[in-house]
Order: structure tokens, then sequence, then C-alpha cells
């Protein structure tokens, strides 16, 4: 029995992932599209409305809002077009290519945007039904039906919003920090080798990669919160989200700055170790705390429950301080060396201001000032861009425009 259990219990995990719950969705849509266009139409196989259904469901919401018309449009636009020519020059080699050329240039001028090539290939499929000023209605019909019902399963259905995949994302782009900062801390003890320390700004430098794809996993949660019924903090949570990133990719750049110094100094020492024994301990020391650091700030922007959030500031709060400490630390071990020794005194300098710089990014009181600045600029965007919203919930307020005066 459990030998039959574990896979069925992988296929129900699968399947709940937001893939497997996108692929299941398009398909209900497709299949109900097709069955409501059955019991409504004559036609004997309308399938212009389980591909309009499978069109329209996009992977969120928001998606299936905004690009829902411009594809209903670009499908109606295309069966006008092949009805028009059908009825006047029939189908043959020239008046296809007319069909698509025509096609084309109105696919732009009604601004469905990416959705142009749909203008032509609805032409197209229309165009070769026979007696398609008798179908052409019923095509259209079969669009519209197909789009509404892609609209209804979205909002009755609401798609996944894909926060638990960014959020991953997010915290193994932290994750990859830590361990460069902890390998950093390992290669400051001993006589650090120029190649050794080259492949490690190489790996700082491929961090870029990782952001990007962090980047697009995030976008895709943001379009998944906007509008979606299942959140009610959609905009906190975007806001948090995006944030928290940007202030990991400038964490990143610093930290590929930091291994550009660290690679400048083994350059300068060849012969010998790279920092003395004291320095050493404690810039491993150091190094292993700012990663603590840089994994507690994504646990916190990560976190949904106000509980677990609290536990995870705690922990950052905790990190910041220890690390201030060791910081001082070396920064007095540091002078004295540079004293005794004060060859690459720049390169010293310019390893601590930046380990200032990333601790400075990860602080509490400055990542709190910075949400409340984007929310801050959202909503003012929101209302310039909806004034009757502002206007609504003024009235809302019983305010008026007394209060508004005063």
């Amino acid at each position: 029995m459990p030998a039959v259990s574990e896979p069925v219990i992988k296929l129900v995990r699968r399947t709940t992932e937001p893939v497997g719950a996108q692929t299941l969705r398009s398909t209900a849509a497709s299949v109900i599209a097709y069955v409501v266009a059955v019991w409504t139409l004559p036609h004997p196989a309308p399938l212009t409305a389980p591909l309009t259904a499978l069109l329209v469901v996009q992977v969120t919401l928001y998606a299936t809002l905004t690009t829902g018309i411009r594809r209903v449009n670009s499908v109606v636009v295309g069966v006008v077009i092949a009805s028009v020519f059908s009825s006047l020059v029939g189908l043959s080699w020239w008046s296809l290519g007319l069909t698509i050329f025509v096609s084309l240039i109105i696919g732009r001028l009604v601004r469905v945007d990416e959705f142009v090539p749909e203008v032509a290939i609805s032409a197209m499929l229309v165009l070769g039904v026979a007696q398609v000023a008798s179908t052409a209605l019923d095509r259209v019909l079969e669009t519209l039906i197909g789009a509404g019902v892609g609209l209804l399963f979205n909002l009755l259905f609401a798609p996944p919003v894909w926060v638990q995949s960014a959020g991953a994302s997010i915290e193994s782009l932290a994750t990859s920090m830590g361990a460069m900062f902890r390998a950093i801390g390992e290669d400051a003890h001993g006589r650090l080798p120029v190649a050794r320390a080259a492949d490690r700004l190489h790996e700082a430098r491929r961090l870029d990669h990782d952001i990007v794809e962090v980047d697009a996993s995030l976008r895709q949660a943001e379009e998944g919160l906007t509008l979606n019924p299942r959140v009610r903090q959609g905009l906190l949570y975007r806001v948090v989200l995006r944030t928290g990133l940007d202030t990991l990719e400038i964490c990143a750049v610093v930290l590929r700055v930091l291994s550009r110094t660290l690679t400048d100094l083994a350059k300068a020492r060849t012969e010998e170790t790279l920092f003395p024994a004291d320095v050493a301990d404690s810039l491993r020391e150091l190094f292993g705390q700012m990663a603590d650091a840089v994994e507690a700030f994504a646990a916190l922007i990560t976190t949904p429950l106000a509980e677990n959030a609290e536990a995870a500031e705690d922990r950052l709060a905790r990190a910041l301080a220890v690390s201030r400490t060791t910081r001082d630390r070396v920064a007095g071990l540091l002078l004295e060396d540079v004293q005794e020794h004060p060859r690459q005194w720049q390169l010293h300098g310019a390893l601590l201001a930046e380990v200032d710089r990333i601790l400075d990014e990860l602080d509490i009181d400055k990542r709190t000032e910075r949400l409340g600045r984007e929310l801050d600029r959202r909503s003012a965007q929101a209302h310039e861009r909806h004034p009757w919203l502002r206007a609504v919930s003024r009235r809302l307020r019983g305010g008026g425009d007394e209060s508004e005066r005063r």
C-alpha cells in the first residue's frame, strides 16, 4: 500500500503547484466554453469558443483582465475582415495575402498590441470556411462566449498568487549571497591565490543572472496580487517584495565590489598572507554575521504572518547589531595594521566602506522608511490615474470639499 500511495501523493503535490494549477484551469475553462457554445449556437463544432477561453485565461487575474479585451478585439476584427473579403473576392492566393496584409495593418490601428498576429490568424481561419458570411456572426458569438467564460472562470476560481514561488526565489538569492560571504570570510585566512580571488569575483558577478530570474518571478507575483480577490493587502505585499529585492540587488552590487577589493589585495600580496591572523579571525566572524543578516532580511520580507515577521525582524536586528560591533573591532585592528605597514591602506578603507554600505542597506529603520515612501508614491500615482477614486473615498469619509479646503 505505501508503494502505491507515495506516487499518488507526489502527483497531488505536483497538481497543486502553480504550473499544474494553471494547466488544469485552462483545460477546464476551454471545455466549459465549448459546452456553452454547443448549447447556445447551431454551429456543429464551435471551436473558436474554447480557443478564445484558452487564450483569455492567463496565469494571473490581472493579466486576464488586461489582455482578455485585446484578445477578443483581435479575434472579432479578424472575423469581420474575413467576412468582407469572402463576400467580395472569395478565397485565392492573392486574396489570402491581401487579407493577411490588411489584418496586420488594421491590428495596429485598433491597438491590440502584442495580439496583432492573432487578427491575421483569425481572419485566415474564418476565411477558409465555406459560406463565411453566414457563419461570421456565429464566430463572433463563439469568441464572446469563450472570452466571457474565461473571465468568469478567473473571477470565480482565482488563479494562484505566485507569492510563494517569488519568496522562494528571493530566499534562494539570499542563501547564495550568504554562502559567498562565508566563503570570503574563509579566504581571508592565510595567503589568497589570485586565481581563487578571481573566481570569487566571477561568482559575485553571476549573481546578476540570479537577480534577473528573481525579478521575473517577482513580476509574475506582482501581477498575481493585483486585482486578486484572494488577497486583501496586495499593494503592501507587492511593495514589501519589490523593495526587498531592490535592497538585495544593491547588496549584491556591493558584494561584487567587495570581491574586487579582495582580488586587488590578493594581487598585491602574492607572497604573504592577506591579513594578519587576528584581523583574519575577525573578518571571518564579520562576514559570517553579515551572511546571517542577509538571510534574516530575506526571511523578513517573505514572511506573511505577523508573529513570524516579528521573529524574523528580531533575528535581523541581532545579526546587524553583532555585525556592527565586529565591524568596529575590525576597523581598529586594520588601523593598527596600516599604521605599522601602510601598504594598500586605501584597499582597507574600501573594504570597511563596502561593509558599512551593506549593513546600512539592511538596516531595519531604513527599510521602514523606504516602504513608507514607496507606498506613498504608489498611492499618489493611483490617485493621479484615477482621480474619481479619491473623490469617492473622500465622500465616504464625509469630508467633502470643505474638508479638503481645511
